[in-house]
This record gives structure tokens, C-alpha cells and sequence, in this order.
């Protein structure tokens, strides 16, 4: 591949920025010089992007980078890092003819017809090849994402990008309550996001024993790292990694099943950096229970068929499957 004929796409997230190159001459993309780095390392995307190029001696015409926020004008802001560019900038900056900037979640919906069996476990329902949509995307990460794709195999997919994971969290229980509490005495706001994430898990294991709320209004507190709670979770040992885990899987059960009620999913996927780490552990859990658990709804529930998605780079390969699509097109 000439390196002067290369195309660039990143998927950048809260926690990781991930890049690499695909051939503009293959027509299905194959991602080459994959790089994974941690943003924590670099003060902005133009460092982290200088660093990946410079290392892999490459000169991208055409860069899609998908970001973990809303993309609705030129100014982009992180999410849930403080990292900000402009387009027209970034796109002068690296002399690129093209450049695409894309939600991180729309870019995974990009890559949903391009799984194939092998990159994805069932959770409920039976595997069959994708045909038509709507298709329900969503997944915990360091934030909770969700997109929608629609369309079909014959005439094509379109993905919609979406903020549903900043929707008010709908606590079910006593439990869920006490948690809905407790995250708004803290954040001010109860949002799905702010428990289906790697630090709402760490959130709702405070908030199991905090009944006075004396963690929750503590601007200092520190908190346990979710890799650790899930890790004791599995372990089997610690009861109370356990039951925030419990928790987290049925929680993201109820709000996968709102999420295929809204889009009148025919299929939900769920994707993201957490999941794949404790499937068994899920399958156990009350998620299929509380995905079915939609009152008069249940009966549409029941037909939607749950994959978890283990392809280790959807983002970065739905990037290159939009950066493709793109090149019957010029840019504005």
C-alpha cells in the first residue's frame, strides 16, 4: 500500500484513542497499523493524531474520526474528555483533501452489517444474518452510547446518531431508587448514562452503602475502579462487587429493552469496552428478564434477538466503512 494513497480513521473515546489506516483501492476496508493509545497521554486529538502518523510514517488524504460526543457544527467537545478541535482546523492542520468527523456510536452502527457470526455472542433469541432494520445499537464504555440503523441489505443502511444515553434514568425498585438518589445529590441529575458506564459502575457500588449520601456529597471522594469491581464480581468473593454488578446488568437489561421499544428494533446489538469482559456473568444475570420485562410489550420484546459485539475494533472499522462510502462524493 502507498503510504501516499492512504486513508486514516480513528475512534476516539473518553478513555482510548485507537487509529489506523486502510487502502483506498480495496473496496472493503481492512484496517492496517492499528495503534491503540490512552488519551491520557496526550493533551489534545492533534497530538495524539501527530503521534500515530509520525509513527507509522504515513500521509492520509482522507481521515473519518469517530468521537465519543454530539458532532452538530465545526467546534467538536469530548464528552467525557477534555478534548476540543475545530474541523476546518484539524483538517488544514494535516493537509487531508478530505476530512469526516463522525459520532464514535454511528460509527459503530456503520460497522453492524459488515459483522459476521463470529463477531458477536447471542444473549437472547437465535443468530441470523442481518436484512432490515431498525437495528438498536448500544453499549457502556467510559460514557453510554446509543445509535439506530436503518434500512436494509438490497438498498443500503443509513446510521442515525444519538444522545439516548444521556436520557433520565426510570428506577424500578427500591434499590434503583436509593441509586436515582444518590446520583443526584451528586450530579444534580439522574441520567442512564451515569450508571451504565465504567464509573457508574463504580457509582452505584458507593451508592449501595451510602444511605446518608454523606459519599455522594462529597466533591473529594474517590471511588473504586470498575476493572477491580467487575474483576471481584467474577471472582465470586466480594458480595458487594457482586451486587453492584447484579445491578449494572439489570439495569442495562431495562434500558435495552426501552431502547428496542423506541426504535421498534428488530435487532439490538450492544457493543462497547465493558460487556465483553463478563458475558457469563450477564447471561445470569436478571438482564434477559428485565429486557422482557415491558408489560403489554413483552410479546414485541421477545422477537428481538440481543448480540453482544466481540469484533475488538467496531468503531475504527465502521469509520472505514463510512470513509469508503464517501469516496463516490466530495466533501463540503
Amino acid at each position: 500500500m502507498s503510504m501516499q494513497s492512504t486513508y486514516l480513521v480513528a475512534d476516539i473515546g473518553g478513555t482510548n484513542a485507537r487509529f489506523a489506516l486502510i487502502d483506498p483501492y480495496q473496496s472493503s476496508p481492512v484496517l492496517t497499523a492499528l495503534k491503540v493509545f490512552h488519551c491520557s497521554d496526550f493533551a489534545s486529538l492533534q497530538h495524539a493524531t501527530e503521534h500515530y502518523i509520525e509513527l507509522v510514517s504515513a500521509k492520509p488524504t482522507k481521515a473519518a474520526i469517530a468521537v465519543a460526543s454530539p458532532v452538530t457544527g465545526d467546534e467538536i467537545r469530548l464528552t467525557n474528555r477534555a478534548w476540543s478541535f475545530s474541523q476546518k482546523e484539524l483538517k488544514e492542520h494535516f493537509h487531508f483533501d478530505e476530512l469526516h468527523v463522525l459520532n464514535d456510536f454511528g460509527a459503530v452502527a456503520h460497522s453492524i452489517p459488515a459483522l459476521n457470526q463470529e463477531d458477536t455472542v447471542t444473549l437472547h433469541g437465535t443468530y441470523s444474518a442481518l436484512s432490515n432494520g431498525p437495528v438498536s445499537i448500544l453499549g457502556p464504555g467510559t460514557g453510554l452510547g446509543v445509535a439506530l440503523l436503518v434500512g436494509d441489505s438490497k438498498q443500503g443502511w443509513n446510521a442515525v446518531a444519538t444522545e439516548g444515553g444521556h436520557v433520565s434514568f426510570a428506577p424500578l425498585n427500591d434499590e434503583e431508587y436509593l441509586i436515582s438518589r444518590w446520583l443526584t445529590a451528586r450530579f444534580g441529575r439522574a441520567s442512564t448514562e451515569r450508571l451504565l458506564c465504567g464509573s457508574g459502575l463504580s457509582h452505584i457500588y458507593a451508592a449501595l452503602d451510602d444511605k446518608d449520601f454523606s459519599v455522594a456529597l462529597n466533591p473529594s471522594a474517590t471511588f473504586l475502579n470498575p476493572a477491580d469491581i467487575v474483576q471481584a464480581a467474577l471472582d465470586g468473593h466480594d458480595l458487594k462487587s457482586r451486587r453492584a454488578l447484579a445491578r449494572f446488568c439489570s439495569v442495562l437489561g431495562s434500558v435495552a429493552g426501552d431502547i428496542a421499544l423506541m426504535h421498534g428494533a428488530r435487532k439490538v446489538f450492544i457493543a462497547g469496552g465493558m460487556v465483553p469482559r463478563f458475558i457469563p456473568f450477564l447471561r445470569s444475570s436478571s438482564f434477559r428478564e428485565k429486557f422482557l420485562s415491558k408489560g403489554r410489550m413483552t410479546i414485541f420484546v421477545e422477537s428481538v434477538p440481543i448480540q453482544v459485539i466481540t469484533h475488538p475494533m467496531p468503531g475504527l472499522l465502521g469509520a472505514a466503512r463510512f470513509l469508503k462510502s464517501t469516496d463516490n462524493y466530495t466533501a463540503t
